[in-house]
């Protein structure tokens, strides 16, 4: 199994002021990875996170179509799984969600712009192009995952903004696209396994008042927040 070692952190140091020209990207059916991509991407996975559990990423890649793979050189860099699907939500037949998935980064590649870079190279896998409206949807282990979507003013749950009948049931409607076997509605939490996903290695620098909505998440659980916003605006009644 691949682990970032000294070298991607040399190869980091290298690209200081280059772009994401300098990386190579690979946009895969999570049906068609190898048992090397495999191994990468539960490498990557277990240098993001204390205690991954495998088993986790492994049914994530039968949840989401789609994986994006980037490398430096011949570093991996990061991957991200993801997906655009045409869904009928309540009152909204046929309605674009881009439902995004887990993204992990080599620690040498961070902050270059790799994660949003791998999660739209995952969406446009199934070549779906939004045509006006669409609703962007994420499973997210803590606030700082959180803090884009958290920046629109549609997004569901918002801290001390009661969540309204319809948003509960498109909510529904998405935590079953994900697969999740137990969903609350009222608060949006992805009840898990009781197993942990794994425990971020990462700081996370985030305001209290950023935390309110993680507060019913159990993370020893395995638990996560479902995230809902609407680009560019969200429907009438929203």
């Amino acid at each position: 199994m691949f682990v970032p070692d000294a070298a991607g952190a040399d190869t980091g140091r290298r690209m200081r002021e280059r772009d994401l020209t300098d990386f190579t990207f690979r946009t895969l059916r999570t049906a068609d990875l190898t048992a090397a991509d495999r191994d990468l991407m539960q490498g990557l996975f277990a240098t993001n996170y204390r205690q991954a559990n495998s088993a986790y990423l492994e049914k994530s890649f039968g949840t989401l179509g789609f994986a994006a793979i980037a490398a430096f050189d011949d570093v991996p860099a990061g991957f991200a799984l993801g997906e655009m699907r045409i869904l009928d939500l309540p009152r909204l037949p046929r309605q674009t969600v881009a439902l995004a998935g887990i993204c992990c980064i080599n620690p040498a590649f961070r902050r270059r712009g790799l994660f949003g870079a791998l999660e739209l190279a995952a969406m446009r896998g199934a070549d779906i192009i939004p045509e006006g409206r669409y609703l962007s949807a994420g499973r997210m282990a803590h606030p700082a995952s959180m803090r884009t979507m958290a920046r629109n003013a549609t997004v569901v749950p918002k801290p001390g903004v009661p969540i309204t009948p319809w948003q509960r049931e498109v909510g529904r409607a998405i935590a079953a696209a994900y697969r999740t076997q137990q969903f609350d509605d009222e608060t949006f939490v992805c009840v898990g396994s009781g197993t942990p996903i794994g425990y971020p290695v990462m700081d996370i620098e985030v305001e209290p008042e950023e935390w309110r909505v993680f507060e019913p998440v159990n993370r020893d659980r395995g638990d996560s927040l479902l995230g809902l916003c609407w680009h560019p605006d969200a429907p009438d009644g929203w």
